[in-house]
């Protein structure tokens, strides 16, 4: 009998459990060599989705905020089931279960990208699930290999690097996964104004596949996504799902409400480009949805709209708070503006984002002098339709007839427009005042800007988080534009205002915060107004519970001057409006009475005089009706106040 025997028996069996030890390690980095080996394989390589006898019947997925992504969709079903016989529902991306895409012979998808880049909030459950599929090796790079797919990505190009970046993300997962591409990604620019040609020539392609008639198998060599995932800037928040983040919807707009049609081969509704290369501003689409909204396109770019004040002011019922607090005369006012394009897309915004967007001049230009005419032109026509009106009264209709006051703040941009300068020279050659708003975002442009009569700059909330969260700029560097545009405010010798607009919920609770921004500008005054609501919007989550009353504004507004310790008082009001003005004390408090109107003829001699003035040298007194606290609450007591009755439920329908 061999002596130790037990320690023999030891050695033998710990050599044994080593043995298997290293015989399971190696079979682990064997399998895992042979799939991240098989995830970068180019396409050909994989094993090819089995194609289709006839027609296949695919799944289609839409996910969006406003409805567009939703339309397209629609269409694209419509036009299966006409020209394939094929039945495919629309379905909302947040009610597919992605443990079922393994089962999917061929997968449709059609989203906009929301902020930042990320999916809409109704495709944040399969966004997550295909990307952590996708990074984790242990699903496979064969998981999707029998799914076939096409994407269509809504965005628009003037949001940079993170144009239609949702779509590409979805593209890159499902290749990464081993599912075959066969259309190519399919990206339509809402604001560049390809998105019916691109849409109409990716669902063509889809068809083609559905009907068998073409198989698509991904581009040859072309990757399988795996190096390009990029999942640390990525998050998917959990809560998206419930609702839509801070209220920030997606950048489809109004885009793809109306179908192309195709007239001698060409789709109706893409401009051609010009012969510098640049398109118009306002596409067909864009130009539909305007002018239902009552808007006369100018040229490419320009519009010009009749007021409801200038409407109301020419039947002798009143004017609007321009009339309280600067007395201009609401009837002979137009409302302008020389660039529909913005650089926002303000969650408030009352022309519910019908208008392009853009960070800089990228179309053909009109002529400013072009502008002017066709904007008298068009303004003139307007206030004519106004004769015959009941109340309209002759004097007012014939005074009308000759505007004396031009809001450049209809919507858009305006100080966007290169020429910006020469059109406010020929507006003020016919002595016309200007009153010009921008949003905050082309601090240069302000300090290039001649003298106009009032400069404004949208002050939308006092921290960059809100304003991020209500205006949803295009700029990365917003907040800095913010507060340089506030600074070159300060270097304007005219009158020069601060616009908040309350939205009850969002920007009311950050009066500290405004407070410290009102030494950045140093504006002569502060306009406080309540958020209009305008109905219900696809592009706006905005409630009647945003909108504060009027109490809510004299209270906040009250509070901001008692903050400013003295320099800013309270001044004026239009309780018709829920809007307020807060004025400098030194400047326009003069023997205890406040000076906030403008002396219009004595603007236009010193604009004339080309000597350099300041906004003291064409004030004038402001008369008591328009005074805070006064009892008219800022209606103008020669004008017949006029209440419209408003009747509803039951009482509606009875005559």
């Amino acid at each position: 009998m061999p002596p130790f025997p037990a320690a023999t028996t030891a050695s033998s069996s710990a050599t044994s459990h080593l043995a298997l030890l290293l015989i399971l390690s190696s079979s682990s980095l064997f399998f895992l060599y042979k799939s991240l080996r098989l995830r970068r394989k180019p396409y050909p390589i994989l094993a090819p989705a089995p194609a289709p006898a006839a027609t296949t019947t695919p799944t289609l997925l839409y996910a969006s905020a406003t409805g567009t992504s939703k339309a397209l969709a629609g269409r694209l079903s419509a036009r299966l089931s006409a020209e394939a016989g094929v039945p495919a529902s629309p379905t909302d991306a947040a009610a597919f279960d992605p443990d079922d895409l393994p089962s999917v012979p061929l997968l449709l998808l059609v989203l906009p990208t929301h902020d930042a880049g990320a999916p809409p909030p109704s495709a944040a459950f399969l966004a997550r699930w295909l990307a952590e599929s996708a990074a984790d090796f242990r699903a496979g790079a064969l998981l999707l290999s029998g799914l076939r797919f096409a994407v269509f990505g809504v965005g628009s190009r003037a949001y940079g690097e993170t144009f239609n970046a949702a779509a590409r993300s979805f593209s890159r997962w499902l290749r990464a996964l081993g599912a075959v591409e066969v259309v190519p990604l399919g990206e339509g620019d809402v604001d560049g104004g390809d998105l019916e040609a691109t849409f109409e020539e990716w669902s063509g392609r889809v068809l083609r596949v559905v009907k068998g008639e073409e198989v698509g198998e991904g581009a040859k060599g072309e990757r399988d996504g795996l190096d390009e995932l990029e999942l640390e800037g990525e998050e998917f928040d959990d809560d998206d799902e419930e609702e839509v983040a801070d209220g920030e919807v997606d950048m489809e707009d109004i885009a793809g409400k109306a179908p192309g049609r195709k007239q001698n081969g060409k789709v109706e509704g893409v401009l051609a480009n010009g012969d510098n290369g640049a398109k118009d501003m306002v596409t067909p689409i864009i130009r539909t949805s305007l002018e239902k909204q009552g808007y006369k396109i100018i040229g490419s770019h320009s519009g010009v709209k009749i007021c409801r004040w200038t409407k109301s002011q020419l039947r002798g019922r009143g004017g609007c708070y321009k009339h309280s607090f600067y007395g201009i005369e609401s009837h002979r006012c137009m409302e302008a503006t020389p660039s529909l394009a913005c650089a926002n897309k303000c969650v408030f915004c009352w022309r519910h984002h019908t208008n392009p967007v853009g960070k800089s001049w990228k179309w053909k230009m009109d002529d400013p002098l072009d502008i002017v005419n066709s904007a008298v032109d068009q303004h003139t026509k307007m206030v004519k339709q106004m004769k015959g009106v009941p109340g309209v009264k002759p004097e007012k209709l014939e005074e009308g007839l000759s505007p004396r006051h031009c809001a450049l703040s209809l919507v858009g941009e305006p100080i966007m427009y290169p020429e910006i300068n020469a059109l406010v020279d020929e507006l003020h050659r016919r002595h016309i005042s200007t009153f010009l708003v921008t949003n905050a975002q082309f601090p240069e442009k302000i300090k290039t800007l001649k003298p106009i009569t009032q400069l404004y700059v949208s002050v939308d909330a006092a921290t960059k988080e809100s304003l991020k969260a209500v205006d949803r700029p295009l700029f990365s560097d917003f907040w800095e534009r913010f507060l340089d545009s506030l600074k070159s405010l300060h270097e304007k010798d005219q009158r020069t205002v601060y616009r908040l607009t309350l939205v009850k919920g969002w920007n009311v609770e950050e009066l500290d915060a405004y407070a410290k921004l009102l030494n950045l500008g140093q504006p002569d005054f502060i306009e406080i107004k309540g958020v209009t609501y305008c109905g219900s919007s696809a592009t706006s989550k905005l409630t009647m519970e945003n909108v504060p009353w009027h109490s809510d504004v004299k209270e906040f507004s009250e509070a901001l001057a008692s903050k400013s310790a003295g320099v800013y008082e309270v001044a004026c009001e239009h309780a018709h409006s829920c809007c307020v003005l807060l004025a400098k004390v030194d400047k326009f408090k003069i023997n205890g009475k406040w000076h906030t109107w403008i002396d219009y003829d004595r603007f236009h001699e010193l604009v004339t005089s080309g000597k350099p003035f300041k906004s003291q040298d064409y004030m004038a007194m402001t008369p008591s009706w328009a005074v805070y606290g006064a009892e008219e609450g800022g209606f103008d007591p020669d004008q017949s106040r006029y209440k419209k009755e408003r009747r509803h439920g039951n009482a509606a329908l009875k005559g």
